[in-house]
């Protein structure tokens, strides 16, 4: 998840400023870029290869947050059906199974120590939907770890695999300091809900929140299954935007709980 120019005129004095700042702290960071062939692999996986990075660990940063391995990029899988033009909830292929199940998250001692309660008040809005899925923070032994990192993203996640969510959330805390729980509540949902399967709202144009150019990706491979019921229209709210502007809360609205109540 990246932060939203939108809203920029309320936010330069302090929004702006911080933007800037994350940006040109990455810059000496990042220790590789992404090769033509590479590029062309994520373009077929149905992502966005624009503005693509890659982490300390030698993984693609894509869409902003969406972390794929290169064993992700050599993979083909079965083509899907996907609708175009409109801003609705969408999931990838891979999905959380063996439910009901309850999915233990942990915070690393590297983060602030506010960010326990920010998981927990992350956590609470998933449980209070009633799902097949239930979430509990640990100190060990966790399903999907939310560890300290830094990047051009505030926060980065991958997708389900063998029926399992994704195992790490890396956070770039210094992006986020001073951010009321609020916001950072936001963002760990946001990327733990890539863990259990859901890809962007805007994926298809995510100029819809983070402004800049329009990106269509038009099919995929990875998977980008329109979930019924949710908004045929332009959603600014859903908590699974492509980007947010820095103070921002984004609680689930009534169309994330369609999405969640439908596959979980």
């Amino acid at each position: 998840m990246r932060i939203s120019p939108l809203k920029a005129t309320m936010l330069m004095a302090v929004s702006g400023v911080m933007f800037i700042a994350c940006r040109k702290n990455v810059a000496t960071e990042q220790v590789a870029s992404p090769s033509e062939e590479a590029l062309a692999k994520i373009y077929a996986l149905g992502f966005s290869n624009k503005n693509v990075s890659m982490d300390e660990d030698g993984n693609y940063v894509v869409e902003g947050d969406i972390v794929l391995s290169q064993a992700d990029l050599n993979t083909r899988p079965e083509l899907q059906f996907l609708r175009v033009g409109a801003e609705e909830q969408y999931r990838t292929n891979n999905l959380v199974t063996a439910l009901p199940r309850v999915i233990k998250v942990s915070v690393s001692s590297k983060l602030p120590s506010s960010y326990k309660a920010a998981l927990d008040e992350a956590l609470g809005r998933y449980n209070a939907e009633g799902l097949k899925i239930t979430f509990q923070r640990v100190n060990s032994n966790a399903d999907i770890s939310i560890v300290k990192a830094a990047g051009n993203y505030l926060a980065s996640a991958g997708f389900p695999g063998g029926g399992n969510p994704y195992y790490q959330v890396k956070v770039n805390s210094s992006a986020l300091s001073g951010q009321p729980q609020t916001m950072i509540a936001s963002v760990l949902a946001h990327e733990i809900g890539h863990c259990i399967g859901f890809r962007h709202t805007d994926y298809m144009d995510r100029s819809f929140s983070c402004g800049g150019q329009v990106v269509n990706e038009g099919a995929s491979t990875v998977g980008a299954v329109f979930i019924p019921g949710t908004n045929a229209n332009p959603d600014p709210d859903s908590w699974m935007l492509s980007c947010i502007s820095y103070g921002q809360n984004r609680p689930f609205n009534a169309n994330d709980k369609v999405a969640l109540g439908y596959l979980y």
